[in-house]
């Protein structure tokens, strides 16, 4: 499975990087640092979609950075109780990660059932209908995640 490149106008935030929030809430959390978690949260930082664990490692290595798959599982932990990353689930059983930037921007998902890529995609006018709906119920809702599973663009194509 890969993920699609997206550019998302949300990364563009003012104030610090993801990368520095991160690592000054471990700091402050206790934690010492370390070269795992360091290259784990430089990795996602740079990423505009959802990497799972096998990803990060395969990235990590690719780029000379020897980190091993016990320690990205350890740091991704870590990272989802602070509430640093958002998991992303797909399906196939294999959890996905990605930066929670600390001023909610998001975007969601299209998984391809062909092959298998994962597409981020943002639309206004879906947050404006989901807020109407909670509205509607009644409802205070701390967040959404939203997977729609189909054919992608190359496949819809093919």
């Amino acid at each position: 499975m890969t993920t699609a490149a997206h550019s998302h106008s949300g990364h563009a935030h003012e104030g610090p990087s993801w990368s520095e929030h991160v690592l000054a809430r471990f700091e402050r959390e206790g934690f010492r640092a370390g070269g795992a978690r360091a290259a784990v949260v430089e990795l996602l930082a740079e990423q505009d979609c959802c990497l799972s664990a096998q990803e990060i490692f395969d990235r990590l290595r690719g780029g000379g950075r020897s980190v091993g798959i016990a320690s990205i599982y350890r740091v991704l932990d870590q990272l989802f109780q602070l509430q640093l990353v958002q998991r992303v689930d797909v399906g196939g059983g294999v959890a996905r990660f990605e930066a929670a930037h600390p001023g909610g921007d998001h975007h969601h998902h299209l998984l391809c059932n062909g092959c298998g890529r994962v597409v981020a995609f943002e639309d206004a006018a879906l947050e404006a209908e989901l807020d109407r709906v909670a509205e509607r119920l009644g409802a205070r809702v701390a967040g959404h995640e939203l997977v729609l599973h189909g054919a992608c663009a190359d496949c819809s194509r093919g």
